[in-house]
């Protein structure tokens, strides 16, 4: 090794050299599971690794191929394209000839744009190539279904923070690590921690550390890790998530919870106008007339982080949230306008009755539109006597909660309901 023939990273240096040095993916590799029963049977079907970063998919792949005697082609969906593909199809090819099997590897398969994935699709079916394609995003959304249907999905788990420390003490102590090096307890500790599942981003950054201390101590891994950034991906499947949990946290009406996803979401890089809107959302949805101040509030929010900006205008969206989760809940208005949709949508179009309807021309008039309408505050008692559905049809669209201030709209509206003779036992 000279100065022009560096090492290779930590990381690359430690990968697995056999399926038994794989760490973590127990659910996968343990006896009787998944890939342990693939590898008995000596046949490797195509395969779609789907998994967070750094939990070990090329490795797998790799490994896999090895364990079948299989040639092994490595492809990136971010830089390869169909030429690559039909480059590989002619090596298969040549091999098949052979007697050889071949293994098509595609990273970051869900790059590659549905014609390029269709172009798979005769080798694998003709089982000319074994597909694994590794991915960190969900691939009902992001793989072809034809694709899918022809390779079976395997969840790869992020490493556990035991199982991320367990690595980490190998490292200095493999021949292949970091020779001469000591760790404190501490500093694997935090770094395990830090690391969230990642073990290639466990590797680099110890690997820096230790040009920094030798001992490594946890302020040398604090340094050498930078600032910590909750994982999070704004355009894909975890975002989604963690929008999800907090909808799901201010309906359960838990603030911290609530907080601390909305943290998760403004630290990760989240577009807080975004945030801001769903948080408009959820007052509609889930607090609605139980405290009509919420909606208000939630606006105010908006317009606080439209006009701030971040980082000012995210203690708009915590104040908003907070309250949120405080408030009584009810959903009543959301299930009333889903009823009223789907009254629209699954029935027939009722006929407006003619004293509801506009009458600005003469002719109109004369064919009765708007004839006998009780103006409210000309007549009140009549204005409840008529009728503002067809005869006949009672709908039942809206049900109050006795929450919050519902619960004195729920008075009114069975008051309202009896004097326009809308009370128990009208049908619905």
């Amino acid at each position: 090794m000279t100065l022009f023939d560096p090492p290779a990273p930590l990381a690359e240096r430690l990968r697995p050299r056999t399926v038994a040095e794989v760490v973590g993916q127990t659910h996968l590799l343990g006896p009787g599971k998944p890939l342990t029963r693939v590898l008995g049977s000596g046949r490797l079907g195509s395969l779609i690794l789907w998994g967070p970063p750094g939990v070990g998919k090329t490795t797998l792949a790799r490994l896999l191929a090895g364990e079948v005697g299989a040639h092994f082609i490595p492809l990136s969906a971010v830089t390869a394209g169909v030429k690559d593909v039909r480059e590989a199809v002619t090596e298969a090819e040549r091999l098949r000839g052979r007697g050889q099997k071949t293994i098509l590897f595609l990273d970051e398969i869900h790059r590659f744009n549905k014609a390029q994935q269709d172009a798979l699709l005769p080798h694998v079916e003709s089982g000319l190539l074994t597909l694994i394609g590794a991915t960190t995003e969900n691939p009902s959304f992001e793989v072809n279904p034809a694709l899918r249907s022809r390779a079976r999905t395997l969840v790869l788990e992020a490493l556990k923070p035991e199982e991320v420390r367990g690595l980490l003490e190998r490292a200095l102590t493999d021949e292949r690590g970091l020779s001469g090096v000591t760790a404190e307890p501490e500093a694997l500790d935090l770094l395990a921690r830090l690391a969230e599942g990642d073990a290639r981003r466990a590797l680099s950054t110890l690997e820096v550390a230790s040009t920094l201390s030798n001992p490594v101590t946890p302020d040398a891994i604090t340094e050498a890790f930078g600032r910590h950034l909750p994982q999070m991906d704004k355009n894909g499947e975890d975002f989604y998530n963690l929008i999800s949990a907090l909808h799901k946290s201010v309906r359960g009406s838990h603030v911290d919870g609530a907080l601390y996803w909305l943290a998760r979401m403004v630290e990760g890089g989240a577009d807080p106008l975004y945030v801001a809107r769903r948080v408009v959302r959820m007052a509609a949805e889930d607090i609605g007339l139980a405290d009509p101040q919420a909606l208000r509030l939630c606006i105010a929010a908006r317009d606080t982080v439209e006009f701030l900006g971040s980082p000012e205008g995210d203690l708009a969206l915590a104040q908003a949230v907070v309250y949120l989760a405080l408030a009584p809940k009810s959903n009543s208005v959301y299930v009333a306008w889903k009823n009223a949709l789907n009254a629209v949508r699954d029935g027939e179009s009722l006929p407006i009755p003619l004293h509801l309807r506009n009458a600005p021309t003469a002719l109109m008039r004369v064919q009765g539109y708007g004839k006998g309408y009780a103006y409210y505050f000309d007549d009140p008692e009549g204005s409840f006597q008529q009728n503002y559905l067809p005869d006949g049809v009672h709908l039942g669209l809206y049900a109050p909660t006795g929450e919050g201030w519902e619960a004195r709209v729920a008075d009114r509206w069975r008051k309202l309901r009896d004097a326009h003779g809308e009370g128990e036992g009208t049908g619905t």
